[in-house]
This record gives C-alpha cells, structure tokens and sequence, in this order.
C-alpha cells in the first residue's frame, strides 16, 4: 500500500521504517527543516538532555554511540535519529506542512506546503506520529498587552533555543516539570534573576541514589513498574498489592527519602505533599544536574504552590503579579506549561470520532481509532522507553496491514480505550496528556501490543528485566520475526 506518516521524531522514522521494510511505499513528511520532532533544532532549548538513560532510550536494533554520555543531549539525540534514518534509507519531505486531510473512500487526501508551492498526495492508510508534544501551551494572561508594550517576553519553552536570550534579564520560568528545571538551570547562570513559578511541587528523583546506585536500577524494571498497581495483577504483582504492599510502599517510599536528603527539599521548603508512592500522579521527574545547587546558592528562586495572576507593566518596566500578590520583574516569562492535543489538521468529521466528550483521545493500544478505518497514531504512548513503544507500536501498524491482527469489534475496542482512559484517570490523577501518555505503566503496553501479535520475547529474557533495567535491544529480532510472517502470507 501506499501509507503517509504524518512527523520525522521517533515514532515517524521507526514506523517508515517498519513499514518500508514490510513492502510498502511510504511517504512521511514533517513540517520542520530537520528530523527528530521534540529532539529537532526548532524546539531544542537550553538544557535539553533524555530523562532516560541512552540504552534505554534506544531502538532495539540501532544502538546509540558508545562516546555518548549516559543522558544524551537534545543535540546528540537528533544526530543519532539522522543516522537511523541514513541507515534504514528513510528520507522525509521536510519542511513540508500538513495543511489539512479529506477523508475519501478508501484513501486519505493530504494538502502540502512548503516551500515549493502546494501539492495534494493520496494515501491508502494515515499514521498520525506528529505526537503528544508537538503544540506547546501557553497560559493567557491578563495585561499581556501593556506587558508586551513596556518590552516583556512571553514564550513557550520550546522557542528558547539560546540561554543568551536571557542575558541581564528578570527571568520567570512557569511550571516545575522536567523541561521547566532543564532550562531554568542554564538560564540562571546568564540571567540578573531566575524565579521558577511552580503551581505544584513534583518529586524529583536523583539521577544516581547516594551519589552510587543509577536510578534506573531501581524504576526503570519490571520490577519498579510492578510498584504501581495496574488494571491486572499478574504473578508478582499480586504479591505485591496483596501480602507484600507494606514491602512495595517502603521501597517506593525509601526513594522519597533518599531524595529529601539528598536534595536539601526540607531546608529549601520544597518536599512535595504526600509520599513518594504519590509519584506516580504526576510521572517520575529525574532531577536535572545542577537545579537544587542553584536553588541553595539563591540563583534560582522556586516560588513553589505559587501562578501567575497577571502581567502589567509597572515603572515603565514588564511585571508579573503572582497569586499571593508579589510583584517580580519580568523581562522574559518561559512556559514550560506542557502541550495540548494536536491534529489540527484533520478534517471536523474524524475528530469527532476521535476525542470523547472530555477532549482525550480514544484509542485501542494507544493505536487504533475504534471507528476509524485507515487512521493509526503512534507516538500517542509517551512513557519511560518512549522508542521502544513507538517501534513496537510500528509492528502492531504493519502487522495489521498484512491482516495479522485478530481485533476486536469496533465496539469493543471502543470499551477498552474507555475503560483504559477511566483507569489512568484513577491511577495517575487524570496526568495522562489526554490519554497520550503511558506512563509507569510502559511495559504492560509493549506485552499487551505484542499480545495482539501472538509474539514477545523469550521468558528468561522478561525475566532478566524484572531486576534489571528494560534492554530495548532484547527486542530486536522482532522485527525480523513479523517480516517473515508477512511474507510467508503474501
């Protein structure tokens, strides 16, 4: 067939990939001048780095350079996707914009832009890999406008490529997650004053424990995803939501501890609310080097259970006036405020179908439309092994393509994005990016994909995984396994 991919970041590049190497023409295209969607030079800002380490951020046949550091930079992470995409011979339509999609019978209509003109292609089947962080959110403010006349900035985190940006400047970074800390830090070693506006305190877990043990020996297990209750209980897991939970809730709990102390949160007031078991409603933050330093050495001033109530301009200089009513200077105000649901671009008719009635997205596997004929997502199962489940995502399209995949009915399917959206309401507090997000529970996704494809890895292979960190490359000759089946029933 002939499929658009719709995005060059991970997910886009694995799923041509794939699909290219299943026998089909494929045609992906990607409105940035470079691949790598989140990792591409037009959203990368200062700080930019993986919160998982470089084995487990990697796809399972094409490891990442031994001479990359354990948390690759945004930079590194983009040339490592060029070269995935030289090796397996993908090559995207870049700078090429997806103005809009017409759903015909039996085929998908996409206008183009860029920048030679316009140009209509058709496709048999659509992936939509554009992923859940492709539209930044910004807050409205009231006074935005006297704000923006008296010189003051307002921008989302993903437009700050350069700290110089904030040179000699009042600074105020909104949010408190990942991005938030990763480019406040090289922000505050140029910037007269660096305040981070944070609505809610998160944990954040150290990088190595002590200063020794990685944190991925401990969360980045089947054993640590097992922490957190999921929809089943199966073997261990019973144990340790049963007889066990005293034993499952002082492990967690004992990371919070170790993070407490080793970030100095009670003396700079910021231990967040609740036990470390509470982690999980907001996803495991890694604590990026060198924020909890500045916050001690006073560079950097987390104004923490705090937002912004207006901006306004004050002696002819940009302010913000902040919820308990202080009024800082700010010069430069950065939204690391998280993304909203994109896909603009197709037509009102498939969106309809797409969202439920609270604007989540209704998908089986994270995949799969229920009432969608020729429409798939992939990127839309954002969690700690992010490529592994975009490539596993990638044999779930292409095995489904073939015909190999027994699905349910469309009502069916409908019930289990239902009921998988009510239980990640529950599980991690409705933080769950309008159900684009998986996260802790990322393998339980990978078994349950592989599932509908009767295929996995080994048993001693899953279960080296339970005490030792996830090996994408474990998966590797999956890939293999499926194109041969294809084959086999062409």
């Amino acid at each position: 067939m002939r499929v658009g991919v719709i995005g060059a970041g991970v997910a886009g590049l694995v799923t041509t990939k794939v699909l290219q190497q299943a026998g089909h023409e494929v045609l992906v295209v990607d409105k940035t001048p470079d691949l790598g969607g989140v990792w591409s030079t037009t959203r990368r800002y200062p700080g930019l780095c993986t919160q998982s380490p470089k084995a487990q951020y990697a796809l399972s046949d094409f490891p990442m350079p031994k001479a990359f550091p354990q948390w690759p930079s945004g930079e590194q992470v983009q040339a490592y996707l060029a070269d995935y995409a030289e090796h397996y011979d993908v090559n995207p339509r870049l700078s090429t914009e997806v103005r809009s999609v017409t759903r015909r019978e039996g085929s998908w209509q996409l206008e183009l832009t860029s920048v030679d003109g316009s140009s209509t292609e058709t496709v048999e089947r659509l992936v939509v890999a554009n992923g859940i962080f492709s539209e930044p959110y910004v807050p409205t403010y009231d006074g935005i406008g006297d704000f923006e006349a008296a010189g003051g900035r307002l921008i989302p985190g993903t437009e700050l490529h350069d700290a110089e940006e904030a040179r000699d400047k009042h600074v105020l970074v909104v949010g408190y997650g990942k991005s938030a800390c990763d480019v406040t830090v090289p922000i505050s070693a140029v910037a007269a004053s660096t305040d981070v506006i944070a609505r809610h305190l998160l944990w954040k877990v150290p990088r190595k424990l002590h200063g020794v043990v990685n944190f991925k020996m401990l969360l980045m297990t089947r054993m640590g995803e097992a922490l957190f209750r999921y929809r089943y209980l199966r073997g261990v897991e019973r144990f340790l939501h049963g007889p066990g939970n005293g034993v499952r809730r002082a492990m967690l709990n004992s990371v919070g501890g170790v993070s407490v102390r080793q970030h100095h949160l009670k003396e700079l007031g910021l231990v967040p609310p609740g036990a470390m078991e509470d982690i999980v409603k907001g996803a495991i933050g890694l604590a990026t080097e060198g924020f909890y330093e500045a916050v001690r050495a006073g560079t950097i001033n987390v104004r923490a259970n705090s937002v912004i109530q207006r901006l306004l301009e004050k002696d002819g200089k940009p302010h913000a006036e902040l919820s308990d009513g202080t009024v800082l200077p700010a010069d430069l105000v950065v939204c690391s405020t998280g993304f909203v649901p994109g896909a603009t671009f197709l037509p009102d008719e498939v969106r309809a179908e797409l969202f439920d009635e609270r604007g989540n997205f209704l998908l089986y596997r994270q995949i799969l439309p229920p009432t969608l004929d020729g429409l798939y997502f992939n990127g839309y199962n954002s969690s700690f092994f992010s490529p592994l489940n975009a490539e596993i995502a990638a044999l779930w399209i292409a095995a489904d393509l073939g015909g190999l995949v027994d699905k349910p009915s469309g009502l069916e399917m409908r019930t289990a994005a239902d009921e998988q959206l009510a239980f990640m309401d529950i599980a991690v507090g409705g933080h769950h990016n309008s159900g684009g997000k998986i996260i802790p529970f990322s393998m339980h996704n990978v078994d349950e994909v592989l599932g509908d494809l009767n295929m996995n890895i080994g048993r001693v292979a899953r279960a080296s995984h339970w005490l030792n960190p996830i090996n994408p490359a474990a998966y590797r000759g999956l890939t293999p396994k499926l194109l041969a089946r294809l084959e086999a029933t062409a």
